[in-house]
């Protein structure tokens, strides 16, 4: 059983990612004359969940044209889920952003996880015409669907 919760959240997952990811935005905005930089996260985050789902991490975004910050993560929603995880070492990509301010603050959050003793997780969330979509392995106990708000803030 542990095996089908496990293959079955991971296309469940698919699934939600691919209906949930907006569209790829251009590599320039030639309205506003701006280009757009491509940036990545690099992020731990630890949590649980019982109806209500909470998460706490750090992490680090990195831009293309040489920005980069530290930074806090907080998730928070509910749905229908149960556990605890913990995410080491994962990973996102925005896009549609023409600098990092524009990454810091809440995104809209839609999430499948599945797991057991080795947890996989896969979001997309959006925040204007700012996208992110994350990816992570870890441990833990967990399995369901939460929606909710995924907040990035600089570290202090």
């Amino acid at each position: 059983m542990r095996r089908l919760m496990a293959v079955g959240g991971m296309t469940l997952c698919a699934i939600l990612v691919s209906s949930a990811a907006p569209g790829h935005p251009l590599a320039s905005d030639e309205s506003a004359g701006q280009k757009l930089v491509a940036c990545t996260m690099t992020f731990n985050l630890k949590g649980w969940s019982a109806f209500y789902k909470t998460a706490k991490g750090d992490g680090t975004i990195t831009c293309d044209n040489g920005q980069k910050a530290k930074v806090t993560i907080k998730a928070t929603g509910g749905g229908l889920t149960f556990g605890k995880s913990e995410i080491i070492g994962g990973s996102g990509k925005f896009s549609g952003a023409r600098g990092i301010d524009e990454l810091f603050g809440s995104y809209a959050q839609s999430e499948a996880h599945a797991g057991a003793g080795k947890s996989a997780d896969a979001q997309a969330m959006t925040k204007g015409e700012v996208s992110l979509a994350l990816h992570g392995k870890g441990r833990g106990v967990d399995i369901g669907f939460a929606f909710g708000k995924f907040t990035i803030d600089r570290a202090r």
